[in-house]
């Protein structure tokens, strides 16, 4: 056998081992980077799972996230079946007589307000009282709308006029002018509002009816500010504030 043969045949072996070596090393490479791969992911959900408990995102059990159940009605909430407690259904709420008087109340009032505040812009001297009229008209139209709705809503009949006695004030108004306006307006007016004052609190006190309250509520802060604005005519005389005290006076 010649030199150049023998040189051959021992150069096959080394040639395989190189491509065999280098294969390997591949294979090798193509395995680290997909169990690199697995473990990244593997490690995401766990490092998730431990920020949960304790933070702020949306799956944090006592976080402030959207998941927290906070302020989500419930599906009893929603069809309005049961209670605020969540007990058994609510049934119809009663409408006492205390209850429809107070509307028929508010519904003269309004009967006969309105128009004095009319009056006050064209017969008062005083700004204070225009301004007063003013308070009257806005705060009273806003009332009588809301208790011709309640009433219908509770199915109350309401009268369509004033009584007697809040006509004959509504002539003595329309028959004054200028001072004598302005101090009758003032004191009529207040001793009216702070009766009716003491009444609207006890029916919000005792009522059971949700409209109702909401509308003893709303008719406290109208009459509220209609007893201001009439104190801040400076016209209101003492007598007026002690003829409404032995009005509202408990009872013995």
């Amino acid at each position: 056998m010649s030199p150049s043969r023998r040189a051959a045949e021992s150069g096959i072996p080394l040639l395989t081992l190189g491509v065999v070596v280098a294969v390997c090393a591949v294979i090798a490479t193509v395995l680290i980077v997909t169990r690199g791969g697995e473990g990244d992911t593997s490690a995401a959900p766990s490092a998730a799972g431990v920020a949960a408990p304790g933070g702020y995102g949306q799956n944090a059990g006592a976080g402030y996230g959207h998941s927290s159940g906070v302020g989500h009605a419930t599906g009893a909430e929603d069809d309005g079946s049961t209670d605020g407690a969540g007990g058994a259904p609510a049934g119809p709420q009663p409408v006492t007589e205390v209850d429809k008087t107070f509307l028929v109340k508010v519904r003269q009032a309004g009967l006969w307000e309105i128009p004095a505040g009319r009056l006050a812009q064209t017969n008062a001297a005083s700004e204070a009282v225009k301004r007063a009229g003013l308070h009257l008209l806005d705060g009273h139209s806003k009332l009588d709308q809301l208790v011709r709705e309640d009433a219908r809503i509770l199915g109350v009949p309401l009268p369509e006029e004033a009584t007697a006695e809040q006509q004959d004030w509504v002539k003595q108004l329309e028959n004054a002018r200028g001072a004598e306006f302005d101090r009758l307006f003032a004191n009529v007016l207040r001793s009216s509002h702070g009766k009716i004052f003491a009444t609207i609190a006890e029916v919000r006190a005792a009522t059971q009816n949700d409209l109702i309250r909401r509308h003893a509520r709303q008719a406290n802060q109208t009459v509220l500010d209609h007893m201001e604005v009439l104190e801040d005519t400076g016209l209101v005389d003492g007598a007026t504030l002690a003829e409404v005290e032995k009005s509202v006076a408990p009872r013995q």
